[in-house]
């Protein structure tokens, strides 16, 4: 599995870097094709790397489509949703691009066939981040959603830090363009080990794709 590390100097650093290799690619999908799908993931480790993102004057976001890689089912505006922070880390011209996950909806099951429908064939590039459990996405431990491979959208089936999930499932990110992980934080140190292995035994260490890359900083790259 083809895989980059990139090592920055500290975790601003890797925020940083993080958006500006998402910019690179929004601009080289722009001109291949004219438009940029990119998906997020949640968590505080994106928050920075967002704010930046938005100050970058190569990243296109007029052609752009934000979509998010999880997300938790819990109500509007809840300090708990994905969307609650990233429509805070965006200004008002950059919040167009966003396409939340409909985890409002009634029926979760044709929400999730709702989104599926709504992606690309192919996403240009899915960021992920990596947790201490060796999660991505909300691909979590133990939980029947690992075993997903017929559809690119599905939900949790239990309850994951208070909340089931709707989250992208490995199908959609092997046929991604690229694949960028940012990840900080000595908690880290493990997990991003076995993501190198490509691992089995966590969620992110069976994330299969030909383009990787993986920002970390010294904390977590630390031997």
């Amino acid at each position: 599995m083809p895989l980059d590390l990139e090592v920055t100097k500290d975790d601003k650093a890797a925020a940083r870097r993080a958006a500006e290799l998402i910019a690179k690619a929004g601009a080289a999908a722009v001109a291949d094709h004219g438009h940029f799908a990119f998906a997020m993931s949640g968590g505080r480790s994106p928050w920075s790397m967002l704010a930046i993102l938005g100050e970058l004057e190569e990243m296109p976001w007029r052609e752009t489509e934000l979509f998010q890689v999880d997300e938790r089912i819990a109500s509007p505006g809840s300090e708990d949703r994905n969307l609650t922070h990233m429509v805070l880390g965006l200004s008002m011209d950059h919040q167009s691009a966003l396409r939340p996950m409909p985890v409002t909806n009634r029926d979760l099951d044709a929400a999730a066939h709702e989104y599926d429908t709504s992606l690309p064939d192919r996403l240009d590039l899915v960021h992920l981040g990596l947790g201490p459990d060796g999660h991505t996405a909300s691909l979590v431990p133990d939980d029947p959603v690992l075993d997903v491979d017929d559809r690119r959208v599905a939900l949790t089936t239990n309850p994951y830090q208070g909340h089931r999930r709707m989250t992208l499932t490995y199908p959609a990110l092997t046929e991604a363009r690229q694949i960028l992980f940012l990840v900080t934080g000595e908690e880290k140190q493990g997990p991003l080990k076995q993501l190198i292995a490509a691992d089995p035994a966590i969620p992110a260490g069976r994330v299969r794709n030909d383009a990787i890359t993986i920002v970390a900083d010294p904390a977590a790259a630390a031997e």
